[in-house]
C-alpha cells in the first residue's frame, strides 16, 4: 500500500484515517518491540513540522506519521512510539521512564474481570446487605495514590460501588459508603479498603424522560429553519465561513483541535492562531475523607477525552442546520473504532451584532444587524460527568471558547453535610470540587513574531491633571520572559492579556493583535506540596506563555500523566525561564469553576458555563462588521 503522503491525496493536517490507523498498528507488531500481552491506549497524529504546513503546496510531499502509546502488561511498563507512514517503519521506540499510558476500554474490562470475583470485596458487599454482586455498578477510577502493599510499578485502578435496583436506573442514588477498591490489572491483585460500614441510600433520583413522573404540558415548538441550507462551506476538514477559514481533528486525549485559523480582511487570509484545542483538565476534591481526597483526576491526559465523545443527535444535542463528522479511534488491539456524529458543525443567532438609532433625525431608520456566530461542537461523558467544548466564530472577528458541564455529581453517602461535602439530597452528599480547563493557544498573529502584554486599568493620581478625581488609563506591559507570564486574572484590575505583532501596524500606528478576555475563574486550592498540587500544576496560574517547541505538544500534565508523581508539562516546559518577546508564542490559559454542590445539582446537574474570548484588538483598522447586510425581515416603525 503506497502511503507517500501528498496533497492530492492528502493534507498534513487531515485526520487519522481507519485505514493509517490499523496500518501504523501492523507496522508496530511486526517489529516485536513488545509482548503478546501488550495493548494500545491512543493513536495520535505525529504533526508534521510547521513550515511543512505554512508552506504546503498540492505537489509537496511530507513524512505521514503516528505517535503510538500503550501499555505492557508482562513488562509492567507503557512505552511510546512514533510510526512513519510514509516509510512503512517504526523510528522510535521507548519504554516509560515516569508515568503511564493513559486509561482506557483495555483497562476497564479487566478490572471489572479481577473484581467481580474477589472475595474480599464480595464479603464487604455482603456486609452491607447486598448479597448480589451483579447489582453493582462501578465506576472506575484513576489513582496516583499508591495503596499499601501494591506495587509502585503497578497498573492501579480504584473501583467505586454503587446499587443497581434496576438496570435501567439512575445507581448514583445508591453509593456503597466507605468501600474502595484498589485493582493492579497488570496483576490481578486486589487491595480492599473498608472504612466502615453505612446505610445505602434507597430514595430513587431518576432523570430519564420515562422515569421522570410527570413533564411540563405548556412548551410550544420552536423550529429553526434555513430553506437556503448553511452558509458555511466544507472541504474535508477545511472550513469556511463568514471571511473565517481554519482545519479541524479530533484526538485522543484533546478532543477537538482548530488548527490555522485565518480571516479574509479583503487583502488576503490574515492568521491568527496555527493550532488551539483543550490542553488537559484537572477534576481536585475539596472533602478531605478516605473516599473522595485523593481525588483529582486529569480527565484529558489521563482518560483519553476524545474516545468518551457522545455521537450527537439532532434535535437534542443540536439544532439547525448541521453538518457531523465522524471520529476514528484506535482499540486496544490495533483494530479501530468509527464514533458516529462526534463533531457537530452549525449556525446560530445570536442576537444584536450593532446598532444606533438617531434620535435627533427621526426620518433616519434605526440601523441594526442581527449577529450570526458558527458553532462547532463535541460533548464527552467522563464517568458520571458530561463535558461540552464549543468554539464559537463571530462576523466581528471574535472568537469564543464555552465548556458546558452537566452529568451527575460525584455523590457519597451521609446522614449530615459539611462544609467540604454538603447534602445534595437525603443521605446524599456531594463534596466541593473544581473543574479547571487548560487551553494551548498556539498563536500566529499576522505570521509572527508574536509578544504577549498584560493590560490593566487603574486610576490616574489626583492633581491638576485629574481635576475632577474620576480619571483612569489602560496600562499595558509586556511579558519577557516565561516566569514573568505565569500569571492569574484579577478582575479588579480588569486585567487581560494581549498577543501582538510588533512588526504589523494597523492604521493608527499600533502593534495589530488579539485580546485574551478571561471570566472570573479560580485557580487551583489544592496545596502546591500535594500530590494534587504537583500533578495539576498547570492549574496554579490562569496564564502561562511558552516559546512553540515541538517537544511541547504534550498535554498541560504531559501525555504520560496516568501515575505520574507531577512536575510533567508546563512545570517542566517553562523551568528554564525562556525569553518569549518577539518569538513563536504558545499561551496556555487555565480557567474553570469551583463547585459548591446544591440540591438542584441532583439527580443530573443544569449545565454550568465557563470560558474565554479572543478579541481583535487593533487587528482590524474599523469594525469588520460593518459590511454584514439587514436583515431580511428586519422591519422599521
Amino acid at each position: 500500500m503506497d502511503m507517500k503522503a501528498t496533497a492530492s491525496n492528502i493534507h498534513p493536517l487531515d485526520p487519522l484515517s481507519s485505514e493509517e490507523l490499523a496500518r501504523a498498528s501492523t507496522i508496530f507488531r511486526e517489529a516485536s518491540k513488545v509482548s503478546d500481552q501488550a495493548y494500545f491506549a491512543c493513536a495520535i497524529p505525529a504533526e508534521p513540522p510547521k513550515a511543512v504546513v505554512l508552506e504546503f503546496e498540492p505537489d509537496m510531499s511530507f513524512d505521514r506519521a503516528v505517535r503510538l502509546v500503550g501499555h505492557d502488561p508482562k513488562e509492567r511498563r507503557s512505552f511510546e512510539a512514533i510510526v512513519s507512514l510514509t516509510d512503512g517503519l517504526l523510528t522510535s521506540f521507548n519504554w516509560a521512564v515516569a508515568g503511564q499510558a493513559p486509561v482506557g476500554v483495555g483497562d476497564v474490562k479487566p478490572l471489572f474481570d479481577i473484581l467481580y470475583k474477589n472475595p474480599d470485596w464480595i464479603e464487604a458487599l455482603k456486609q452491607r446487605g447486598i448479597e448480589d454482586p451483579s447489582k453493582i455498578h462501578v465506576d472506575t477510577w484513576v489513582t496516583p495514590f499508591q495503596p499499601k502493599g501494591m506495587s509502585p510499578q503497578g497498573r492501579i485502578f480504584c473501583g467505586i460501588a454503587f446499587v443497581h435496583e434496576d438496570s435501567a436506573d439512575n445507581h448514583y442514588a445508591r453509593p456503597v459508603e466507605g468501600l474502595l477498591a484498589y485493582v493492579d490489572t497488570d496483576t490481578g491483585e486486589v487491595v480492599v479498603e473498608d472504612h466502615g460500614v453505612v446505610a445505602v441510600p434507597n430514595e430513587p433520583a431518576e432523570y430519564a424522560a420515562d422515569l421522570v413522573a410527570h413533564h411540563r404540558t405548556d412548551l410550544k415548538p420552536l423550529e429553526i429553519t434555513q430553506p437556503e441550507g448553511p452558509s458555511f462551506e466544507v472541504d474535508g476538514n477545511l472550513i469556511r465561513w463568514q471571511k473565517w477559514q481554519f482545519r479541524f481533528s479530533v484526538q485522543a486525549l484533546e478532543g477537538l483541535v482548530l488548527y490555522d485559523i485565518r480571516y479574509d480582511d479583503g487583502g488576503g487570509l490574515r492568521p491568527i492562531l496555527y493550532r488551539a484545542s483543550l490542553s488537559d483538565m484537572v477534576v481536585p476534591y475539596g472533602d478531605p475523607s478516605p473516599m473522595h481526597g485523593w481525588k483529582h483526576a486529569l480527565d484529558a491526559s489521563e482518560t483519553l477525552l476524545g474516545h468518551l465523545a457522545n455521537s450527537l443527535s439532532l434535535g437534542c444535542d443540536c439544532l439547525g442546520a448541521i453538518r457531523y463528522f465522524d471520529a476514528t479511534v484506535l482499540n486496544p488491539d490495533g483494530s479501530t473504532r468509527t464514533i458516529e456524529n462526534a463533531v457537530c458543525l452549525h449556525e446560530e443567532d445570536y442576537g444584536i451584532l450593532w446598532k444606533h438609532t438617531n434620535v435627533l433625525n427621526p426620518n433616519l431608520k434605526p440601523e441594526v444587524r442581527r449577529s450570526r456566530r458558527l458553532v462547532i461542537s463535541m460533548i464527552h461523558t467522563v464517568g458520571n460527568y458530561d463535558y461540552g467544548f464549543y468554539w464559537y466564530f463571530y462576523q466581528d472577528g471574535s472568537i469564543q471558547f464555552e465548556a458546558k458541564l452537566t452529568g451527575v455529581v460525584s455523590a457519597g453517602s451521609a446522614s449530615e453535610g459539611t462544609d467540604t461535602a454538603p447534602l445534595v439530597a437525603p443521605q446524599i452528599a456531594a463534596p466541593v470540587h473544581q473543574h479547571l480547563f487548560c487551553m494551548r493557544l498556539d498563536f500566529n498573529v499576522d505570521g509572527g513574531p508574536n509578544s504577549v502584554q498584560e493590560v490593566e486599568v487603574e486610576p490616574l493620581p489626583d492633581g491638576a491633571d485629574n481635576p475632577y478625581g474620576s480619571g483612569f488609563k489602560a496600562v499595558t506591559r509586556t511579558l519577557k520572559t516565561e516566569e514573568q507570564a505565569k500569571r492569574n486574572i484579577d478582575p479588579a484590575r480588569s486585567r487581560s492579556w494581549k498577543v501582538i505583532n510588533p512588526d504589523s501596524k494597523n492604521r493608527v500606528g499600533k502593534p495589530v493583535g488579539y485580546k485574551l478576555l478571561p471570566q472570573a475563574s479560580p485557580t487551583l486550592l489544592a496545596s502546591e506540596n500535594s500530590t494534587h498540587g504537583k500533578r495539576g500544576a498547570f492549574a496554579r496560574h490562569n496564564l502561562w506563555v511558552t516559546p512553540y517547541s515541538p517537544d511541547e505538544l504534550d498535554c498541560g500534565a504531559g501525555v504520560l500523566s496516568y501515575r505520574h508523581p507531577g512536575g510533567a508539562g508546563l512545570p517542566a516546559f517553562t523551568r528554564a525561564n525562556r525569553p518569549i518577546e518577539n518569538a513563536d508564542v504558545v499561551v496556555w490559559h487555565t480557567f474553570g469553576v469551583t463547585h459548591v454542590p446544591r440540591p438542584e445539582d441532583w439527580p443530573v446537574m443544569p449545565v454550568e458555563y465557563a470560558g474565554f474570548m479572543l478579541m481583535p484588538t487593533g487587528f482590524f483598522d474599523q469594525n469588520p462588521a460593518i459590511d454584514v447586510p439587514p436583515s431580511n425581515s428586519c422591519e422599521s416603525k
